[in-house]
């Protein structure tokens, strides 16, 4: 097998030998210090890592910017044989195998967009032995021709990214991801490991009956993102030019902007640069090679907006991204979470920005409507969308409430949304919320929504006598049956109400009883929405001054090699065609302008510069470095 120098695994120095002592997660942990530059795993990453050296499966779901990657990647480097990684997007696995690359890692990807003669030089590098990580989508792997291939190859690991694409339940079902199930037989003796960044207990539940994952571990770490600042406002007026005035605010800064079609993606973009902000549409309806150039051109830029449908962003690790701005709401939690949770990746303080309205809430409605699926599903769907928009409607922290909609307790406030800073005004509606909650306790959990909701109000149809015996029949005159359902909605989505599938007729029954406990001894304060005055009344808001804080913190001192080393690497990852961050990240060229390293030494040490980084870029780096030295 070929010797490429410093990687310390099976394709180098196989640390089975040349350590012989390291367990197999110390040989993991040795290979994030010299591959990746890092000195300890974060979070769960060595939980998931040690299950899959073990030669086990597992779900692991832990949040965007949370090193999912690396839980898969170093099992691939450890074990032998190729790590296979499935993959949705053609733009993940560019981004991943071009980082691996950097990091002297020998990846691949097999997509559309490889010709034939490289398809060939890439399979007779698996042959050699001298691929460590293969790339594929879900339909190019199924295809007959390659399950054969693989057969034939011994595999370290196969992981399925972005696992909630095979849930029917989840915000982004993708059909062909339920072929993957056949996974289990065909490579019976290779440990699966399915991932993802969202996923609550329904849609974790799906992923492992459809990927055969019922026996396996599951690793679900904390959907906290505190460097998040989250804040959302109703449509006003002019959406579009709402739009211009929070990108505007933010000048000099990454930022992407969600927009709900093709032709609003285009007139966005349009305006965005009317305004003089160096903006792009993406979307499917691109010529393929256009689309590609306003992505590079995106991803090696320091300061650039993107508009974009969706899909866009999925697995793109851009970690300077400070703002996300829907200017049309996504169609989930799932969905808002993931998207937001493309700002900030590099720790540092960003924001998600949500403009809504109900027309919004509506048009989702009105497409899950429409859609050919089950009605068990389109209910289920349904719920999701009504969560999102009480989740933004509403008044208590948006991160708590998203954390909890994952199924995590214990959540405290992050006191830095609009919500926490005081930003929405609302009205007590605590007396109303007691209300509701002893009504579903004297209904027994036996009733949906609609029922209690009219209870509440004395108006159900062929009341027995029973019902209309107790002593909450009709107690909520002061309300109509619209502010009884948002406020139920309400009650859902903070956990003091509940609901019982029931087969897609939900009953709705208590929720956490502590909490609900809380509130009938008035010790929580149950605030609602108070209606806007006129349409005016947020529309002609400024955002926060400045939007998110200064990302990355660099002394004066520290600034001048700062972005010395910034134009060095645009430079660098321009003559290779790659992204900037690739090469480094910002925090470690800031660590690197800090510390001023005049040694290899020394400089191999920071965080983020793995041995091929210190071997190929080393020189250049000291070089820069050294003149601002003395």
């Amino acid at each position: 097998m070929a010797h490429r120098g410093v990687r310390p695994h099976k394709r180098g120095v196989s640390l089975s030998v040349a350590e012989p002592d390291l367990s197999p997660l110390d040989a993991a942990r040795e290979i994030l210090r010299r591959t990746f530059g890092h000195a300890e795993f974060r979070g769960l990453q060595a939980d998931v890592i040690a299950e899959v050296l073990a030669g086990k499966s597992a779900l692991a779901v832990l949040p965007t910017g949370g090193g999912k990657s690396l839980c898969y990647q170093i099992p691939a480097l450890v074990r032998p044989g190729l790590g296979l990684v499935v993959s949705p997007l053609i733009a993940l696995m560019t981004d991943q195998v071009a980082a691996l690359v950097q990091s002297g890692v020998a990846a691949a990807r097999l997509d559309s967009n490889i010709d034939l003669s490289e398809r060939t030089e890439i399979w007779r590098r698996i042959e050699r032995g001298e691929l460590d990580l293969l790339y594929v989508s879900p339909e190019g792997l199924m295809q007959p021709y390659m399950l054969d291939r693989l057969a034939r190859t011994p595999l370290s690991i196969i992981a399925i990214d972005e696992a909630h694409c095979v849930s029917q339940w989840g915000h982004d079902f993708r059909p062909e991801y339920r072929m993957l199930g056949r996974l289990a037989e065909l490579f019976p003796a290779v440990p699966r490991l399915a991932v993802t960044a969202t996923a609550d207990a329904k849609t974790r539940e799906d992923i492992r009956a459809e990927l055969r994952l019922e026996g396996a571990a599951e690793y679900v770490a904390s959907f906290a993102r505190p460097e998040l600042i989250l804040s959302a406002e109703r449509k006003r007026g002019n959406a579009a030019k709402r739009v211009v005035e929070l990108v505007t605010a933010r000048p000099g800064r990454s930022g992407v902007v969600y927009a709900g079609s093709r032709d609003k993606t285009e007139s966005l973009a349009e305006a965005l640069r009317g305004a003089g902000v160096p903006a792009l549409a993406y979307h499917a309806g691109l010529e393929k090679g256009l689309r590609a150039k306003r992505l590079e051109d995106f991803l090696e830029a320091d300061a650039a907006v993107m508009v974009a449908t969706i899909a866009f962003g999925m697995g793109v690790d851009k970690p300077d991204v400070r703002f996300v701005i829907h200017a049309d709401p996504p169609a989930a939690i799932e969905a808002y979470w993931q998207e937001v949770g493309r700002a900030g990746r590099d720790g540092e303080p960003a924001e998600g920005i949500t403009l809504y309205g109900a027309a919004d809430m509506a048009w989702a409605l009105r497409r899950i409507g429409e859609r050919d699926v089950d009605d068990g599903v389109k209910q289920v769907q349904g719920k999701k969308v009504r969560q999102l928009y009480a989740m933004l409607d509403g008044t208590t922290c948006r991160a708590a409430a998203v954390r909890r909609y994952f199924g995590e307790e214990g959540v405290e406030p992050c006191g830095q949304c609009d919500l926490c800073l005081g930003a929405v005004e609302t009205v007590d509606m605590t007396v109303a919320a007691q209300k509701a909650l002893s009504t579903a306790h004297r209904l027994g959990g036996r009733f949906g929504r609609g029922r209690l909701v009219d209870h509440l109000l004395g108006k159900t149809k062929d009341v027995s006598d029973w019902e209309a015996g107790l002593s909450t029949w009709g107690v909520g005159q002061e309300l109509s049956a619209t502010q009884w359902r948002d406020l139920t909605e309400q009650l859902l989505f903070e956990g003091l109400l509940k609901e019982d599938p029931n087969d897609g007729r939900p009953l709705v029954g208590l929720g956490e009883g502590e909490a609900v406990r809380a509130v009938f001894r008035g010790e929580r304060r149950i605030g609602m929405r108070k209606p806007p005055e006129g349409a005016e009344a947020r529309a002609g808001r400024s955002p926060r001054k400045g939007g998110a804080r200064e990302a990355i913190a660099v002394s004066e001192a520290d600034r001048p090699l700062f972005e010395a080393l910034r134009a060095w690497r645009a430079a660098a990852a321009k003559a290779q065609h790659v992204p900037p961050y690739v090469i480094f990240h910002d925090r470690t060229l800031a660590e690197i302008a800090q510390v001023r390293p005049a040694s290899r030494a020394a400089l191999g040490r920071l965080n983020g510069v793995g041995e091929a980084k210190l071997a190929h870029y080393g020189a250049a780096v000291l070089e820069v470095v050294g003149g601002f030295i003395g």
